[in-house]
């Protein structure tokens, strides 16, 4: 027999390439992050579609009222809580554990994107309610924090998921000589 190897040879062998190791806790939490910032974004676009103000305080600096009924509460003509639950949906989504196990990097890199994309608005978001509305609510700090805990997540598993843990375990093993 021959030792060349063709080009199929090694795309048959890439994509039988060992699976990156994710903890088996980390798309379940992601999932369960997802679902609760989906139920929390569900229940502000309901009420804000039927003119209910969420169940909350509205006197003093926690006031729900005064948030989802500020300017900030729509971008672009668009419902913030519509968005919200539209990101949730997504999120969902690409947080179903099998998804986890794709060999494919854009998986990883959506995944990615809609954390990043997340948490950036969620910053914005925060500086509005804080610095111009001068009043937070707690439904929306509840997606604030499942949002965060969403990227954080999602920002240390990516080196694994991304096809970047080969370059990552070949620098151990280099520190591992010296």
């Amino acid at each position: 027999m021959s030792d060349v190897r063709t080009q199929a040879d090694q795309d048959v062998e890439e994509d039988y390439a060992e699976v990156p190791v994710i903890p088996r806790w980390r798309p379940i939490v992601a999932l369960a992050l997802s679902l609760v910032g989906f139920g929390i974004s569900m229940y502000l676009t309901i009420d804000h579609f039927q003119g209910i103000v969420p169940i909350c305080s509205s006197k003093g600096f926690v006031n729900c009222e005064l948030v989802t009924t500020s300017k900030y509460s729509y971008i672009l003509g668009i419902p913030v809580s519509l968005l919200g639950l539209l990101f949730f949906t997504a999120m969902v989504g690409i947080n179903w554990p099998p998804l986890w196990r794709a060999r494919s990097p854009w998986v990883a890199r959506a995944r990615l994107a809609l954390a990043v994309s997340g948490v950036c608005f969620v910053l914005y978001l925060l500086a509005a309610e804080l610095f111009s509305i001068k009043a937070i609510c707690l439904w929306c700090t509840g997606v604030h924090i499942t949002t965060f805990l969403l990227f954080v997540l999602v920002m240390a598993s990516f080196p694994l998921m991304s096809g970047r843990a080969g370059q990552y375990q070949e620098w151990d093993e280099d520190l591992d000589e010296a």
